[in-house]
């Protein structure tokens, strides 16, 4: 009888010549394996696939993505989990840990040198040229010292072990290290797919780490109110989806460099109750575009005024602004030598041997094994396996150059390294049904606390598409894999949270960003126009069906109607392009709701996001079409109900509620106007009654024929509609009262003044007296409530 782990290995077959993370050299599982695959092997094909698919639909709900650049766009791809988990002993990793908290602590003082003392460069140990020359080193910052007292508080280590089972550090992440939030994305996916294993497996857990942070990011703030801040480039960066996990799952502010203003040295984040100061500051954007003032002039990304704040002590920065100098790849040439001169001892973990060409003897020897290493440049910031721009790999161009190798290493020396080819260690991953052997590297998470750094017990790593090591990236096809650290004892479980404070305390929500504020009400306000525009095309579409006659007088109107808005309804197609009108409608919903993503669950964002992927499908006029627009309107009030249900009640939600109820008081006043107007065409009452969502409650309450004053009464003056006008307008009058400054010392502000004179004049109408260009008017006043609302809370 065959040995199911035997079967289940039949096929993994680690190439000559590296190390394999399942098999020892002399062909025997290594133990920490053995009960995973044991679990494993007593599975079907069918039984394996179908746990990998709880993962994969967890991350598809969860909506995780990554962007992926081509020559002319961005693409979001969906996540490409590798299933089989990394696993590594708990002894092993606990040495791993070691070397690099060595290393860590070594950056650190080479970080703190470069910008203070300089003795490492007036030694001779660093080369002038190359600090000065490199864009990452950055003048500005000379002197500073950071008001931590520290350059580096978060840091990840590309290692990967080598041919003969030693593990190497492949690069040095300083810079705004991404991938801690995909690896916990990674853990749930993972811990899904094997969650009876996972539950009884001693697994160290990532929460503690988490927890830790957070503590760690309280403690440098300056009060228990000063809340510690994520710092993002925006929706366009690849790892944006990252910055909005983490900071939903450590409760942080996502901002952006807009949402920050310096005044006074002090660093301020603009909110709906105006600036409030902020003393931490968690960077993931590039520290050249944090400030535009004393850094890259053209970057619209940063706040001017930052470095100023930092210089000033003002503000403490994640990590310190320059701190990516460290992450070029001559400085792997130097660090050995630093590391005995600072601390008289060897690297505990060696970094892949490179050697920089703008010194004599390293150049001849670049010039004499350029065939049997990677020969790239010197200050860029990429891995050994990302390959970026003119490389040469083996003794060959990457971009196809006939260029003898010799002659450019010749050319360009001080702006080359050689380093020797990378032979990364294979581990199993899981493809067309066998487990087969892929190369690897792991990313190692760090952060410092007041004991000194600590080590996430795990990470993630990345696994190659094929056997080649420089496709490694998931730019180039490669995936990512959970990283299990696996000891032989219990392990914590707690969560990411602390225990119970005592006496307990209900907590504030949290302060409010204008430009999130701003989303928020402009999402609330594509949502509702996008139903509106929908219940009209659907009213077209069925009428449409039923007379086949697009010149008649009713359709015309309508028509009219849905121009101004964008939509040409009598167009085929998908509504990317034969009603473009809803489309962009969509667009921004989706685009609003992007920009504030750590503020939605995954329902809200997964609803919203089935929205526009239906809206995207092509059909015929007429029923098709209407029905079509059913199983919008339908997925689009899920996605109301949803944020109805579930969004807590702070400022936040009553920005969404003021821009949903003032786009349908608006859109339905504007309706009124054309469709209960006294030369509006036969059909014209009950078709405003259709799209105004309340033909049952117009027979229950007036048990008559539709007329205008019916109409008019129902949908714009009736106070206990929910779909009329003045239903919606008495709903931002009473969110307004909320919100920060409506009243002062029983003073209202100029907005609570104009939304009150706005609702008193709809308020003394009558649906007798209310004409066509009075509602017209009407709902000028309430399109110009909105400009009002943004000149008040977010600018």
């Amino acid at each position: 009888m065959i040995d199911p782990l035997d079967q289940l290995l039949a096929n993994y077959q680690p190439p000559d010549g590296v190390a394999d993370e399942l098999y020892f050299p002399d062909g025997r599982v290594r133990p920490v394996w053995r009960n995973f695959l044991n679990h494993v092997s007593g599975q079907s094909t069918d039984e394996i696939l179908n746990r990998f698919g709880r993962g994969d639909q967890y991350l598809r709900d969860a909506g995780v993505f990554y962007r992926q650049y081509g020559a002319d766009e961005s693409i979001e791809r969906t996540w490409p989990l590798s299933h089989i988990p990394v696993l590594i002993d708990g002894d092993e990793w606990q040495w791993i840990s070691e070397g690099l908290v060595q290393r860590a602590d070594l950056l650190e003082e080479v970080c703190a040198d470069l910008y203070g003392a300089n003795r490492l460069v007036a030694d001779g140990h660093l080369p002038a040229s190359l600090i000065a020359s490199s864009r990452e080193w950055l003048r500005p910052m000379v002197g500073v010292t950071p008001r931590s007292g520290n350059f580096l508080h978060f840091l990840a280590f590309e290692i990967g072990r080598g041919p003969d089972g030693t593990w190497w550090v492949l690069g040095d992440r300083t810079q705004a290290p991404s991938g801690a939030g995909f690896a916990l994305e990674n853990r749930v996916a993972t811990s899904l797919a094997f969650a009876d294993y996972f539950r009884e497996a001693n697994i160290e857990r990532f929460a503690g780490f988490f927890r830790q942070f957070r503590r760690t990011l309280r403690e440098l703030s300056d009060d228990a109110f000063d809340q510690a801040t994520i710092m993002t480039p925006g929706p366009m960066n690849d790892t944006y989806f990252e910055h909005t996990y983490i900071a939903r799952y450590l409760g942080m502010n996502l901002l952006e460099g807009e949402d920050l203003v310096v005044e006074g040295g002090q660093v301020m984040m603009r909110t709906v109750e105006g600036p409030k100061p902020i003393s931490v500051i968690w960077r993931r954007l590039d520290a050249a575009f944090a400030d535009p003032l004393e850094l890259e002039e053209k970057s619209r990304l940063g706040t001017p005024g930052l470095v100023n704040a930092i210089r000033n002590g003002n503000v403490s920065m994640i990590n310190a602004l320059g701190a990516g100098v460290l992450e070029m790849r001559a400085f792997l040439a130097f660090m050995p030598r630093i590391c005995e001169h600072l601390r008289g001892e060897s690297l505990k973990i060696p970094n892949v041997a490179t050697w920089w060409c703008g010194q004599p003897t390293e150049h001849a020897h670049v010039l004499q094994n350029y065939d049997r290493m990677m020969v790239s440049w010197a200050r860029s910031i990429s891995l050994p396996f990302e390959v970026d721009g003119e490389t040469a790999i083996a003794g060959r161009f990457t971009n196809g150059s006939d260029m003898p190798v010799e002659d450019w290493i010749n050319a360009r020396g001080p702006d080359l390294v050689g380093q020797e080819a990378v032979k990364l260690s294979t581990s199993p991953a899981f493809v067309d049904g066998q487990i087969v052997a892929r190369p690897m590297s792991l990313r190692v998470f760090m952060l410092r606390t007041g004991n000194g750094w600590q080590v996430m017990p795990g990470g993630y790593a990345r696994i190659g598409r094929t056997d080649d090591p420089t496709a490694l990236t998931m730019q180039h096809g490669g995936s990512v894999s959970d990283v299990w650290v696996m000891r032989d004892h219990p392990v914590s479980k707690e969560g990411v949270l602390d225990g119970k404070q005592k006496p307990y305390l209900r907590a504030q929500p949290g302060l409010l960003p204008s430009r999130a504020a701003d989303n928020l009400f402009w999402l609330g306000r594509y949502v509702e126009r996008a139903e509106f525009v929908i219940r009209m095309l659907r009213a077209y579409h069925v009428r449409l069906a039923e007379t086949s006659d697009t010149n008649s007088a009713l359709l015309q109107s309508l028509s009219g109607f849905l121009q101004s808005y964008g939509v040409d309804p009598t167009l085929n197609g998908p509504i990317s392009s034969g009603t473009a009108g809803l489309g962009e409608i969509l667009n921004n919903a989706m685009s609003a709701a992007g920009k504030i993503r750590d503020r939605f669950s995954t329902d809200g964002w997964a609803a919203l996001h089935d929205v526009a992927n239906t809206a995207y499908d092509g059909f015929p006029p007429g029923m098709e079409t209407a029905n079509q627009m059913g199983v919008l309107l339908r997925k689009l009030s899920g996605f109301s109900g949803l944020v109805h249900e579930n969004m807590y009640r702070f400022a936040g939600w009553r920005f969404l509620t003021i821009g949903r109820s003032l786009e349908r008081a608006y859109g339905i006043l504007a309706m009124v106007a054309i469709l209960a107007d006294e030369n509006a065409p036969e059909g014209a009452l009950d078709l405003a009654i259709e799209i105004g969502d309340s033909v049952m409650t117009h027979r229950r309450r007036y048990a008559i024929t539709s007329t205008h004053e019916s109409v008019v009464d129902l949908l714009a003056l009736d106070e206990m509609n929910p779909r009329s006008a003045f239903y919606h307008l008495t709903e931002v009058k009473r969110q307004v009262d909320y919100l920060p400054g409506a009243n002062t010392n029983g003073q209202m502000s100029e907005l609570s003044k104009s939304i009150l004179k706005a609702h008193t004049a709809l308020a003394v109408e009558t649906a007798d007296r209310l004409s066509s260009a009075q509602a017209s008017q009407h709902a000028g006043q309430i399109s110009d409530l909105s400009e009002l609302i943004s000149q008040h809370y977010f600018r």
